[in-house]
Order: structure tokens, then sequence, then C-alpha cells
């Protein structure tokens, strides 16, 4: 058995969350308030869940999910997160983010701010493109026709092999789109985001969710190529 910490829960950690209790994880949530803020979303899923400090998600997790505004990356603490796995679902949003000159002018991308700043973690892109509801509706287990895909992305193979493990187990596949820097080809703004889990309707919030294939995911990297 796993147990996976939060950092931030809110509709994307949420959602992993329950997702990884239903797997049979243990998770540890924690937020930037106290940890008797998320006793409802503990009690709500049960006695695999428990509230922590955000120090106390990053301690306790053997898998860690990062998943709070990109303007507060500078709080998650590094040092109990040394060595381990990281997963990061942050996007850059200027207007509520603040303006960041690297991602805006490419050099750099959300993932990599991360990763510098926990210079000892392995850090993976993934769950950012997705909206939340659909990561909930969309799941399904191994072996079935209406199996949906995630990409990540990540500089450490075996990094990305537990994250790859750990969608399976939640009941996604995925595809590695490279290095880290290539989580910029599922970010805000491209043919990944959104979109793709909508059956293509820009108004992707307002569908129940759609399939997107391991194969529909290639084809969309291929016509994007970012």
């Amino acid at each position: 058995m796993t147990t996976v910490g939060f950092i931030g829960a809110g509709r994307i950690g949420g959602t992993v969350a329950r997702l990884a209790v239903a797997a049979g994880d243990d998770v540890v949530l924690s937020n930037s308030r106290e940890p008797q803020t998320l006793a409802g979303l503990a009690g709500e899923l049960g006695p695999h869940a428990r509230a922590a400090t955000t120090a106390g998600a990053a301690e306790a997790g053997d898998l860690i999910v990062v998943s709070i505004p990109l303007k507060a990356y500078q709080e998650v603490p590094a040092g109990p997160l040394s060595g381990k796995v990281v997963i990061d679902t942050i996007n850059y949003y200027p207007a509520r983010d603040g303006q960041f000159p690297d991602l805006d002018g490419g050099s750099a991308t959300s993932s990599e701010l991360l990763q510098e700043h926990l210079p000892a973690a392995r850090v993976v892109k993934c769950f950012n493109n997705i909206f939340y509801r659909h990561l909930q509706a969309l799941a399904r287990p191994a072996g079935s026709p209406e199996r949906t895909a995630l990409p990540i992305a990540g500089d450490d193979p075996d990094a990305k092999a537990a994250v790859t493990a750990f969608l399976d187990k939640i009941g996604y596949d995925a595809v590695d789109v490279g290095r880290l820097a290539e989580g910029r080809r599922f970010q805000p703004g491209t043919a990944l985001y959104g979109t793709i889990y909508a059956g293509g309707d820009a108004n992707f919030t307002a569908s129940p969710g759609v399939p997107a294939s391991a194969d529909a995911v290639r084809r969309s990297l291929a016509d994007d190529p970012g």
C-alpha cells in the first residue's frame, strides 16, 4: 500500500485523493491553512485519509502530489521531499499568479521552476491538463475500451515509471511526452489542455467528459508539437 501526500487538496488534489483511496492507497491531506480545515474531506474519504500540516504530508507520503497556485510554489517544503517523486499539477495563470518573466518568455516552464525549488526531489508533470470533474468521471480499469490517457513529463525515468504505475492503479494510462521541459506541450493554450477530454469542445467545463485514449493523446501531440 502506498501513502500519497497532498500539498494542496482543492479540486484536482481532492479528486486525485478520492481516486487514490478508491484504489486502496492511504492519503495525507494538507493545505495552506490548519489541518482541521480538511476534516470534512478526510472524513468523507474514510479511514484511509487523514489531514496534516504541509510538512507532515510531505514527510508521510511515499508519493507526493503538489496542487497549489504557482504563486505559492516556493512555500513547498524542500527538505522532506528529498529523493521523493513529486507529481506537479500546477498551471501558470498570470491573472492569478502575477507575471513570471521566464514563463512569459518561454525560457522555462512552471514545472522547471518547481524542480529548481526542489533540487533533491524528482518532479513529474501530470494532472494539470484535465478538468477535475473529468478526472473523476473518466477513470476506468485496465483493459477497458474506454480507458483514458494522461500525458506526463519528467527528467527521471524511474520517477516517470512510478507515476505511470500510480496512474494505472487509479484508472488511467500514461503517455510519456519527454523531459520536464516538454510539459509546455500540455499546458494552458495547447490542444491537450482540457478540450481533448471533452470531445474537442472548447467549452470543456460544460462537458460530462469524453474518453481520450493514448493514441488520441499522441495524435494531439503530433498535431500541436509546441
